[in-house]
């Protein structure tokens, strides 16, 4: 597998410095929450979106610095993440991420909840303070649609009738948006054209779809160590990902099986077994390299620079996470 760290050569000093400014940003505020922002910024992601955004930055900059609102926007990109992460975990009732302990585990649904309300309410001032409506528009709306697709995601669990688009629609609102959204936002703080803007748009759009793809894919073939969860977590509670839908298309035997919410002892069992040994994965897998391409061909208009290749590598470190 690609390293992704290694990908982001031409951002590594920016990000070093987001990483102490998100510390800074929000441990001034309160010991609580500046304990739980250390222990969320501190727990070694991997600062994909943040990087995007500089990326999109120097790729769109190439012959100037980037500007202190590019650096606020990628901060403000990590805050909505983080933010989202934290209410995710308190809804999922997870006690792990990236193998740390959750916010929610450590300090207990309440403050977790409160911890990533903050986050939201932070990265909002952050944005008005940009005085960029455009931008504001487009990241109130990553906002609004990570509400939307935790609020579909609840509702259509252990819903075998839900479509490809359906699952297509929720994994754009849960992490295709914020990707796609912030891509565009950095450019348009570069003065870009909107024609180019777009271009970043549909890249983050479909880089999004594409990594959500290859999650949805991890939780059947990775290990629980890899995982930091159990591995077919997302089945087991409902989340009916892609390639349960195309495991139902080849074996009707796992509607059953779903619709009962496994409640006979080997359901689940039986129930893996059938997603990995069919074609469902190879199906999956296949959809995840149709968004990469996509997202590659969106970057054709973007002059070539150390940041611009490091966009296009992007597309392939998605899918060989798989490998």
């Amino acid at each position: 597998m690609i390293p992704v760290k290694s990908l982001f050569a031409p951002v590594d000093a920016d990000l070093k410095q987001l990483t102490d400014n998100l510390k800074n940003l929000i441990s001034a505020r309160h010991p609580i929450l500046g304990a739980a922002a250390e222990h969320l910024f501190g727990a070694g992601g991997k600062r994909i979106r943040p990087a995007i955004v500089l990326l999109v930055a120097r790729a769109t900059m190439t012959d100037q610095d980037i500007t202190p609102r590019h650096r606020r926007l990628a901060e403000i990109t990590e805050m909505i993440h983080t933010a989202s992460l934290v209410h995710d975990d308190v809804v999922d009732e997870a006690e792990l991420r990236r193998q740390v302990p959750t916010v929610n585990n450590i300090f207990g649904n309440r403050i977790a909840v409160l911890a990533g309300d903050f986050l939201f309410a932070q990265s909002s001032w952050y944005l008005a303070n940009l005085d960029n409506l455009q931008v504001v528009k487009l990241l109130s709306e990553v906002i609004r649609d990570f509400a939307e697709g935790e609020i579909l995601q609840g509702i259509n669990r252990f819903d075998t009738s839900l479509s490809q688009s359906a699952y297509l629609e929720k994994s754009y609102y849960k992490t295709a948006s914020l990707i796609a959204n912030s891509a565009k936002s950095a450019a348009i703080l570069s003065n870009e054209s909107s024609e180019l803007a777009e271009h970043l748009y549909n890249y983050g759009k479909n880089l999004g779809l594409a990594f959500q793809i290859v999650d949805d894919i991890l939780d059947f073939t990775a290990s629980t160590e890899v995982l930091g969860k159990p591995a077919g977590s997302d089945l087991i509670s409902g989340n009916l990902t892609i390639p349960v839908l195309y495991a139902m298309e080849e074996n009707p035997y796992l509607i059953k099986l779903i619709e009962r919410e496994f409640n006979q002892e080997g359901d689940i069992e039986e129930a893996l077994t059938i997603v990995r040994e069919g074609n469902a994965i190879e199906r999956s897998r296949s959809l995840a390299l149709t968004h990469s391409k996509l997202a590659a061909e969106s970057l054709t208009c973007v002059k070539e620079s150390a940041s611009a290749i490091a966009l296009r590598e992007l597309t392939e470190y998605v899918l060989s996470r798989l490998y």
